[in-house]
C-alpha cells in the first residue's frame, strides 16, 4: 500500500467519525451501514457539517424579546393572583406598615384637637360652607367622614389585591357586613376628646343605607362615640334629596349644630365639586388653602377617592388594563 492510498483511508475513516454526530437537532438517530466501501478521494474536513452542540438552537427554544425601556407589565385579568403592575400595593402598604402613615395621622389628629378647642371659643366660627345665618348660640358638632379618615379598610383592598381584583360592590358589601374596620391612628383618640367636650361627632358617610346598623356595630365595638337620642350616621339614600354630594348632609347638621371641624380623606367630604377633572380639583382646593388643617382636616388616602376618579374620567367598570393605561398617560416626566 502507498503512503499516498494509507492517507486517503485514514482520511475517509476520521470523516466517517464525524459524520455520525450530526443531523438535524432532534431527529433520531439511523443505525450505521454494517459495510461501506470507502470512496477514491475524501472530502476535506472543512466541507464537514458542524457537530451538533455548534448550530443554533431552534426558535422555540429562544428567550421571549425583552421588553422595551419603559413598557408597562401585562395586567393579569381578575382573579389571576397579584398582578405586579398593581398600582395599590405600595399605597395600602405604606398605609397598613410605615412609620411615617402613622406619624402623620397622629400629627393630623393632634393638630385637629387644637382647632377643635381653637373652634369652641370662637362663636362666630364655622367649618361648613353650608351653615348660614346665626349660629353662634348652636351647640357644637364635628362632621366627620368615615372610610380612611376615621375606619381603616386597608385589610379590605389588601384582600382584592391578593385575589388580583378591584373594588366591586359584593366583596365590599360583604367587608361592610363583616364591621371588621379598625380605627385609622388617633382618630378614636380624637373622637373621645370631642365628646369629651361636649362636641356631637356627626359621621357623614357614602356607605350604602343598607349598612348603617352594621357600620354602627363596627363604630361601637370599637368605641367610638354615639348617641342614643339622634341618628349621628348619616348616609345616602336615608331621604331622597341625600345623594353621593355630602352638601346636603353638613347642611341637615348645620340647622340644628355649629360645625367646627370637618374631617375627612376626599375634597368632597369638605366641598362640592370634588369629581371635576384634576386641574379644577386643585384649583378648588386652592381657593379654600386657609381652611386646610385648620377647620378642614384632612387624612392621606393614597389608594382610591374622587381623586382617581378624576384620572378616568369618572368612568366605572374599566378592565385593569385600561385604569393602568389612562394612569399611565397622566403621568409627568422629566422632558
Amino acid at each position: 500500500m502507498t503512503v499516498r492510498s494509507s492517507s486517503r483511508i485514514v482520511l475517509w475513516v476520521f470523516a466517517a467519525a464525524a459524520g455520525c454526530r450530526t443531523g438535524v437537532p432532534g431527529a433520531p438517530e439511523t443505525p450505521a451501514s454494517p459495510a461501506v466501501t470507502p470512496p477514491a478521494v475524501s472530502a476535506p474536513t472543512s466541507a464537514l457539517p458542524p457537530p451538533a452542540s455548534a448550530l443554533p438552537p431552534p426558535a422555540s427554544a429562544l428567550p421571549p424579546p425583552a421588553a422595551a425601556p419603559g413598557a408597562p407589565a401585562a395586567v393579569p385579568a381578575p382573579g389571576t393572583g397579584v398582578a405586579p403592575s398593581d398600582d395599590r400595593l405600595g399605597a395600602v402598604l405604606w398605609v397598613q406598615t410605615s412609620a411615617e402613615y402613622r406619624a402623620l395621622a397622629l400629627a393630623t389628629f393632634a393638630r385637629a384637637r387644637l382647632e377643635l378647642d381653637r373652634a369652641l371659643a370662637d362663636r362666630t366660627s364655622t367649618a361648613a360652607l353650608e351653615q348660614q345665618g346665626e349660629f353662634g348660640g348652636l351647640p357644637p358638632a364635628v362632621v366627620a367622614d368615615l372610610d380612611e379618615a376615621m375606619l381603616d379598610n386597608s385589610a379590605y383592598e389588601a384582600d382584592q389585591i391578593r385575589l388580583g381584583g378591584r373594588y366591586e360592590a359584593v366583596s365590599w358589601n360583604a367587608w361592610m357586613d363583616r364591621a371588621r374596620a379598625t380605627a385609622v391612628p388617633g382618630a378614636l383618640e380624637f373622637a373621645r376628646y370631642a365628646a369629651g367636650r361636649g362636641v356631637t361627632l356627626f359621621y357623614v358617610t357614602n356607605r350604602a343605607a343598607a349598612f348603617e346598623e352594621r357600620t354602627r356595630a363596627n363604630l361601637a365595638a370599637l368605641g367610638f362615640p354615639l348617641v342614643d337620642d339622634r341618628d349621628t350616621v348619616l348616609t345616602p339614600g336615608e331621604r331622597p334629596d341625600w345623594g353621593s354630594d355630602k352638601a346636603p348632609r353638613r347642611a341637615e347638621v348645620a340647622r340644628s349644630f355649629r360645625i367646627l371641624l370637618l374631617v375627612g380623606d376626599d375634597l368632597g367630604d369638605f366641598v362640592s365639586g370634588a369629581r371635576a377633572q384634576p386641574e379644577e380639583r386643585v384649583a378648588l382646593a386652592e381657593r379654600y388653602a386657609e381652611r386646610w388643617q385648620t377647620s378642614w382636616i384632612l387624612l392621606p388616602n393614597p389608594y382610591y377617592g374622587s381623586w382617581e376618579r378624576a384620572l378616568l374620567d369618572n368612568e366605572r367598570d374599566l378592565s385593569a388594563e385600561e385604569i393602568l393605561r389612562r394612569k399611565l398617560g397622566r403621568l409627568r416626566g422629566s422632558e
